[in-house]
């Protein structure tokens, strides 16, 4: 038998796992009913944070090690002489599980099941003798050939999310918990003299041969000294990594770098720092990090970390300042886009070929798109640009001109009209009466300047179109504000959503109206005042609905306008004649393929990074780069291109960048606050808590209420006392009665 351990929540005491406990936990009800709504959520793209709460409500196995005085920490684990391994991402786990069986059984396999999301698998094995995790997961994956291993299971104390009994595939009860004697685990070989690996099967590759150590290799890729290049990716994934979490990062920092040296550990090994991590077990990582499946295509975090070092160089040659940049727009541009641009000073060009979108949208009429999940969009668009004063924020307005030209020139007789309609009002007497407003006159180019009434009436005269603003400045939306600067997030959250919106007046003059909000804008704003702006509205949703871009000075090329005449206009009229004849669901096979991409993509960088507030701005970023494509490809006469999908996945990670960068550190601030939050009023305690728990789990929730650890035992011992919960001490856990259970809810 093997002794291993298990806990009840995440932060809760480790236990040694018995026959009974494990039994237990496999036919425990909770744990059947949090797995059943983890699968239901599995491939919804907005859950990623509900899942995140329901995996940290599971029990979960320590298949790794035991731990002295129930701490789970590295410094206190004792190896259980097993390892485990996580397959990922594999959409029918089954059938791999068919295909591997026989395999897994001759190595000895202790246990497999689904994982929690039902899509993974896992796998117990013995530990070889001689060998370390990181060596044995390493053996039996080039062994079994597993594809998308997770490589983040290194750890002794590194959990596993507990599943119900129907989830298991396989399992030797008597070899992993039966009577017989305790299996205790062999050392694992010592860096001097490394033990030498199970003998090979016909099924094991032979291992790649490496150059002799001292073999020089290059000092920069592509002109980027290697060492500047490991600094900005490193950046890239958040800095130099504290103690606790240095294996980690080394082994993300080696994968990545794969793609700049040859995929080579040793010449990864002459670049990368240790990081303050013992040399045997850093070179280990690395190696560990080249066995690993290998993406084809270069990572786009790879990419910017080349990009920012390769103009940190530049600078650097010219004598200035390195500074942070966004990533590089994609030298072949989809041809809509390349004409727009064509006219603007360089550095501008990002910025503008984002703001075009919200104008070139507003002639669509009555066009959706089917999301991935499966829901329909229009193509809204609320883009800011935020930059220095002086910084040519300005660029955009003169294509933003030619591009509504055509509906400037209708808005032209339709105000007209209306004028004619308020002077023959104005002139008849009070007795008199008065004619009738007409219905049909449809403004779409709003000026910046409007009250909140009149915005309400032209949503309903535009009868389902969408309204186009340029506002000069970001303060200008506070002009819509009935009850204060919260309508402002409202505004900007209905608008992404096309959801209802108006007032209601009793004047028989007044406006009222109630009519789904369409609306596409462009606001400009210095980086202090857009930052002061959105203060408050960092964790609403607010932000993660507006396209963000930002011009950085470059003192080194021209700030020069080309000219905008007759000729630009008719180049750019057929494209606009495209979006104005669509109309209804429109539909791009690749389109849809590039935004799973793209969502994929940021799931993966969110879960290497680790950063949850990145992951959730990632959610409505895709859609938006989604809606782009879209556009361009409407208007490039429904015909897609590489370019359009190039431009696309750069548009994402631009927005991202920009979002990051200017508000990044302020929603980490502000999640923080909201998650140490007291909640006013009268809570029940109990109520907040899961059927079993810790004496840390009581008192993490009143931490939460605001309350000191110090009253937390006396709050047990009265619920004991009542007889609403009671103590198993072999598990040192608490559970409630049917007593409370049952109780009348009040």
């Amino acid at each position: 038998m093997y002794k291993f351990s298990y806990v009840q929540s995440v932060a809760g005491q480790a236990v040694v796992v018995d026959r009974t406990l494990f039994v237990r936990i496999l036919d425990d009800a909770r744990v059947k009913d949090i797995c059943q709504q983890i699968a239901r959520l599995a491939d919804t793209p907005d859950a990623a944070g509900t899942l995140a709460r329901l995996k940290r409500t599971l029990p979960a196995f320590c298949w790794h090690a035991w731990f002295d005085g129930g701490k789970r920490k590295n410094y206190a684990a004792h190896p259980s002489g097993m390892v485990m391994i996580d397959v990922d991402h594999v959409e029918q786990p089954r059938r791999l599980w068919d295909e591997r069986k026989a395999r897994c059984l001759e190595q000895g396999l202790l246990a497999a099941h689904i994982t929690p999301s039902t899509r993974g698998l896992r796998l117990v094995f013995p530990l070889p003798t001689g060998m370390d995790i990181v060596q044995a997961q390493s053996h039996y994956v080039r062994l079994l050939e597993l594809p998308h291993v997770d490589a983040c299971t290194k750890d002794l104390a590194r959990l596993s999310f507990c599943v119900p009994r129907d989830y298991f595939l396989y399992l030797d009860e008597e070899r992993l918990l039966g009577g017989g004697e305790e299996v205790v685990p062999q050392p694992a070989a010592s860096p001097e003299a490394p033990a030498a690996p199970p003998e090979a099967t016909a099924a094991t590759p032979a291992p790649p041969e490496v150059p002799p150590a001292g073999t020089p290799y290059d000092e920069a890729y592509d002109g980027i000294p290697y060492g500047l290049l490991v600094e900005c990716l490193q950046e890239q994934l958040g800095g130099i990594p504290a103690h606790g979490s240095r294996n980690n990062f080394i082994f993300t920092m080696a994968a990545y770098l794969r793609y700049v040296c040859n995929d080579n550990p040793d010449w990864i090994a002459s670049i990368l720092p240790t990081y303050g991590e013992e040399a045997a077990r850093w070179r280990r990582t690395i190696d560990s990090a080249c066995q690993r499946a290998q993406y084809k295509v270069m990572p786009q975090i790879v990419k910017r970390a080349i990009a920012q070092a390769r103009r940190r160089a530049t600078l650097t040659a010219a004598g200035e300042e390195p500074c942070q940049l966004p990533p590089p727009m994609p030298s072949r541009l989809p041809r809509l886009i390349a004409h727009l641009v064509k006219n603007v000073p360089e550095v501008c060009r990002p910025a503008v070929a984002n703001a075009v979108f919200p104008a070139l949208a507003a002639h669509l009429n009555g066009v959706k798109f089917w999301l991935i999940d499966g829901t329909e969009k229009e193509a809204t668009f609320m883009c800011v640009t935020m930059a220095r004063q002086s910084s040519g924020k300005s660029a955009v307005n003169k294509p933003i001109e030619y591009i509504v030209a055509d509906m400037v020139e209708r808005d032209e007789l339709n105000r007209r009209r209306e004028q004619e309609w308020k002077d023959t009002s104005a002139n008849r007497g009070a007795n008199k009466e008065k004619p009738k407003r007409p219905d049909d006159l449809c403004v779409q180019v709003l000026v910046s300047d409007m009250t909140n009434a009149a915005f309400v009436q032209r949503m309903k005269d535009a009868a389902g179109r969408y309204l186009y603003t340029n506002l000069e400045e970001l303060d200008l939306l506070k002009q819509l504000q009935t009850n204060g600067t919260r309508d402002v997030g409202k505004i900007i959250c209905l608008c992404f959503d096309n959801g209802k919106y108006g007032q209601e007046r009793v004047g028989t003059q007044s406006v009222t109206a109630r009519v789904e909000i369409r609306w596409n804008w462009n606001a400009s704003s210095t980086i202090q005042k857009g930052v002061q702006f959105f203060k408050g509205r960092m964790v609403d949703g607010t932000l993660s609905r507006i396209n963000f871009c930002t011009i950085i000075p470059d003192k080194s090329k021209p700030f020069v306008y080309g000219r905008y005449d007759e000729q630009y206009a008719e180049v750019l009229k057929p494209y606009i004649a495209n979006l104005n004849l669509a109309n209804g669901h429109i539909e791009c096979r690749q389109a849809l393929e590039l935004a799973r991409h793209m969502s994929e993509a940021c799931a993966e960088e969110g879960a290497l990074t680790a950063d949850d507030n990145y992951l959730e701005l990632t959610h409505r970023a895709v859609t938006i780069a989604y809606l782009k494509a879209m556009v361009l490809y409407i208007a490039h006469d429904m015909t897609w291109t590489k370019e359009i999908a190039d431009f696309a996945e750069w548009s994402l990670q631009y927005d991202l960048w920009c979002k990051m960068h200017f508000f990044g550190q302020t929603v980490r601030e502000e999640q923080a606050k909201e998650q140490v939050k007291r909640i006013p009023g009268r809570r029940n305690l109990l109520e907040l808590l899961p059927a079993t728990f810790t004496l840390q789990d009581a008192q993490e929730v009143r931490r939460m209420q605001g309350l000191d650890d110090a009253g937390c035992r006396q709050m047990i011992s009265s619920w004991m006392f009542r007889g609403y919960i009671e103590q198993d001490p072999a598990l040192d856990v608490y559970i409630k009665t049917p007593k409370y259970r049952d109780r009348p809810k009040q």
